[in-house]
């Protein structure tokens, strides 16, 4: 069935259907700023590196664009390396950083991340057992908010061979928001490094000071830009083991033509971000609590992931329903106009118990009633209620799938 998207970004399926977009987390809806800032870059004509008349002239523009990001980031310009997203990003705050720090120190032959970050996290740093040198990947546990249990992560840095340590600003899949600056403080004895991956942070969380944190992943398309673009903004002193080889862009670590049009949408669409974080933190925050209210009332045994007062980003509202089976759910709601998800996209199709749901300590049988309803700036109490409308009837077809196989 074909769907259009208006203006404001809602989608209608034929034949006229309103459908109530609740997926944020995945991806949000792209600005109308960051569209026109990349079509108006994308005319300009030449390789940023040229030092013809059209390359400066594109240089100029990038140059324009890596200034505001580094200004909105309260960083200098140098800090900065754009990458294709956050995947990227991760990946390089990771692995790279790892095998530059031992190739600096041979002791450093270990990286720390939560147990529950995003696979771009996970799956890189247990990536590192097959590299030379090899790098240990050691799993920081959290509590039953998914917060860092800050003596067990201080005893899986205190021998100093943890190169980084990374965990994300808030939670993709729950929304749990960590303390960096807690973090920091247990790291800098040890000379450790640290990462957040703040990806679903910027917009919904108060950015963590540098004085906390060494190197931050972003992406483009959680905040209004295109897909295919994000940066890890790093300290200098970050030591990088060679990425990729070629005409030594950004400091090396990342070669190749900058994409002046990406970061041209992606300063239009952070500036906005932030600009508006405030208010629109208020705004999201009070849709989510009717979302909570209206799913109380519908199902007084559903369990909410994270209570209302436990530190938390406030776009996500990641709920659990007994007995439910979550693809069904999805699958009705999907039907009757409602656009969710039951975890990280990055991981969607892949039938498996969530990893986060367990490092939380929620059983495998609760977590196949996951469910996340994730919302953004697009966001309206319209896509509340068409959500709440739709629950009742897809819940109980949910459970009727769930007891076949319970």
């Amino acid at each position: 069935m074909s769907t259009q998207r208006s203006a404001d970004g809602t989608t209608a399926a034929d034949p006229g259907q309103e459908r109530a977009y609740l997926d944020h987390a995945a991806t949000t809806v792209m600005r109308p700023a960051a569209r026109e800032a990349f079509l108006e870059a994308s005319r300009v004509r030449g390789n940023p590196s040229a030092v013809h008349a059209s390359g400066r002239r594109a240089r100029a523009v990038l140059d324009d664009a890596l200034e505001t990001i580094a200004e909105l980031l309260e960083v200098p310009r140098s800090w900065l390396i754009m990458t294709s997203g956050g995947t990227e990003a991760d990946n390089l705050a990771i692995r790279s950083v790892a095998l530059g720090a031992a190739t600096r120190d041979p002791r450093r032959t270990a990286v720390a991340v939560a147990a529950t970050d995003h696979p771009a996290i996970l799956a890189t740093a247990r990536s590192l057992a097959t590299t030379a040198p090899s790098i240990e990947a050691r799993l920081l546990p959290v509590d039953a908010r998914g917060l860092l249990l800050p003596e067990q992560t201080a005893d899986l840095i205190a021998d100093g061979a943890v190169s980084v340590v990374s965990a994300a600003l808030v939670n993709n899949e729950t929304g749990a928001r960590q303390d960096l600056a807690a973090l920091g403080a247990i790291a800098r004895p040890h000379g450790t490094l640290v990462h957040t991956d703040a990806v679903q942070g910027v917009g919904h969380a108060q950015r963590p000071s540098w004085d906390d944190v060494d190197l931050m992943s972003l992406s483009g398309h959680k905040i209004g830009a295109p897909v295919g673009v994000g940066a890890l903004v790093a300290k200098p002193d970050v030591p990088f083991g060679l990425a990729t080889t070629g005409g030594g862009q950004q400091r090396g670590v990342r070669s190749g033509t900058l994409d002046l049009a990406h970061a041209a949408a992606f300063a239009a669409a952070l500036r906005e971000t932030l600009a508006e974080r405030e208010q629109e933190t208020e705004r999201v925050r009070a849709l989510a609590r009717r979302l909570r209210a209206g799913i109380a009332e519908i199902d007084p045994g559903a369990r909410f992931t994270l209570a209302e007062d436990s530190p938390q980003s406030g776009h996500i509202v990641h709920v659990v329903f007994p007995g439910a089976d979550a693809d069904s759910l999805l699958f009705l709601l999907d039907e009757r106009g409602v656009d969710s998800s039951a975890g990280s996209a990055c991981s969607a199709g892949v039938t498996q118990a969530s990893p986060v749901l367990a490092a939380m300590g929620i059983p495998d049988e609760l977590s196949r009633g996951a469910l996340r309803l994730s919302l953004g700036w697009t966001s309206t109490e319209r896509d509340v209620e068409q959500l709440l409308r739709a629950l009742p009837e897809s819940l109980t077809k949910a459970r009727a799938v769930g007891a076949l196989f319970g």
